[in-house]
């Protein structure tokens, strides 16, 4: 069936952008009734699927997907508290060890995805990476993965995380004293501070672009953000409101590029993705296990602090519990930072390592150089399947080189 559906693609734009704004709003809504996380950047992403395979036509332009790359550039820097540094600094042995046992975990679950090739090479690698899902699509793309499957697993994994996250709190901590936070959306604004936020994000959205890092939109305004604030220079203030746009903006960005192939392929991998998760759980589990009868640490408080749900979703979770929240924070600062400066290149090495590999299955002695992660092109030698601009599943590549970057 074409990907173009009649009634919405006969629908002027602004009134799809309305649709897909009412949409967002209620199942985000409904997201949140269910008890899920990470509803403000779930409802978006699946109205604005719904919205591309009905037949829309709207797309979110670059202006608005940078700024929201540094606004989470700056809210991955506002968890580097001192308190939070401290904990790292005491406790730094364990907090490292801890988060490269989980980093070295994803990474092998994500070799045996790809080796299979029931995802590409570095889109696997990124969709196991343990950290914020949002910042973990918007990096994918920045290294040629297909951010739409990125998506797709990190976001079925934050669900998993969070049901797990919901037994361990019934059956092993007492909830008494616990309150569920209640969100002020348009709180007053100290606008010193939200001046000097704006700034971070720009200077540090600038440095990225003019040192030409990888990722620069969210690793500039996240490292000078981290610095000023762990050295309790700056206060960064996001107003809620702010980051709700920004996870809305991200959300759509990713949703508005799925196709019913992609959502085909998305499906038939959902086997092998839940296995893997469920694996990778497990072995957080194990880890937390580890922290509990090693330190005495609580439980949630233990699972949180290694789960590989992501920042953003353990610290929702954690503010509606008892949990020792400097702990568990300093754990997953440490895991985000260390996947964003280590995924790039393991991406790479497992995605060269697996073309090394087909071609040696294939008897081809020439050893065929891939394409570059960071060029935006699937490597040479894995077997992935390729969706046009359009949509449409056109062929499977091997040993032959095809766009992987997401239509703009």
């Amino acid at each position: 069936m074409a990907d173009t559906f009649v009634p919405l693609a006969r629908l002027s734009r602004p009134v799809q952008w309305g649709v897909l704004l009412a949409a967002s709003a209620g199942l985000a809504a409904l997201l949140d009734l269910a008890g899920l996380p990470a509803v403000l950047m779930l409802g978006p992403m699946i109205a604005a699927i719904l919205v591309r395979i009905g037949g829309g036509t709207i797309r979110v332009h670059s202006g608005p997907q940078n700024v929201a790359m540094a606004v989470l550039g700056c809210m991955i820097a506002n968890s580097f508290t001192p308190a939070i540094l401290g904990t790292v600094l005491k406790e730094w042995p364990l907090c490292l060890a801890v988060v490269t046992s989980t980093v070295a975990a994803s990474s092998v679950l994500g070799w045996v995805i790809a080796r299979s090739r029931v995802i590409p090479g570095s889109t696997a690698v990124w969709g196991l990476s343990p950290g914020g899902a949002s910042v973990m699509v918007l990096m994918a793309e920045e290294f040629g993965a297909d951010g739409r499957l990125v998506a797709f697993m990190q976001y079925l994994r934050v669900v998993c995380v969070a049901a797990v996250a919901a037994v361990i709190a019934r059956f092993w901590v007492d909830p008494s004293g616990a309150a569920t936070p209640q969100t002020a959306w348009f709180p007053p604004v100290h606008w010193p501070a939200f001046a000097a936020t704006v700034a971070i994000a720009g200077f540090g959205a600038a440095l990225g672009r003019v040192t030409r890092i990888p990722g620069g939109l969210i690793l500039g305004p996240m490292v000078v953000g981290a610095a000023l604030r762990a050295a309790d220079v700056v206060a960064i203030e996001l107003p809620p409101s702010l980051l709700v746009a920004s996870y809305a903006v991200v959300g759509w960005r990713i949703g508005l590029v799925f196709t019913r192939p992609v959502l085909a392929h998305a499906t038939r991998a959902l086997p092998q993705t839940l296995l893997s998760i469920g694996a990778l759980i497990a072995f957080c589990g194990g880890v937390a296990a580890v922290l509990v009868t090693a330190l005495g640490v609580d439980p949630l408080t233990a699972y949180l602090a290694t789960s590989p749900g992501g920042l953003d979703s353990a610290a929702v979770i954690a503010a509606s519990s008892r949990v020792d929240l400097s702990f568990e924070m300093a754990l997953q600062t440490i895991r985000i930072v260390m996947v964003l400066v280590l995924g790039p290149s393991i991406s790479r090495r497992i995605a060269r390592r697996l073309q090394r590999q087909t071609a040696l299955r294939r008897g081809d002695g020439r050893q065929r150089r891939g394409d570059d992660a960071t060029s935006g092109r699937y490597r040479l030698g894995e077997h992935v399947p390729f969706f046009s601009r359009n949509g449409s599943q056109r062929s499977v590549v091997t040993f032959a080189t095809a766009p992987a970057t997401l239509p703009r």
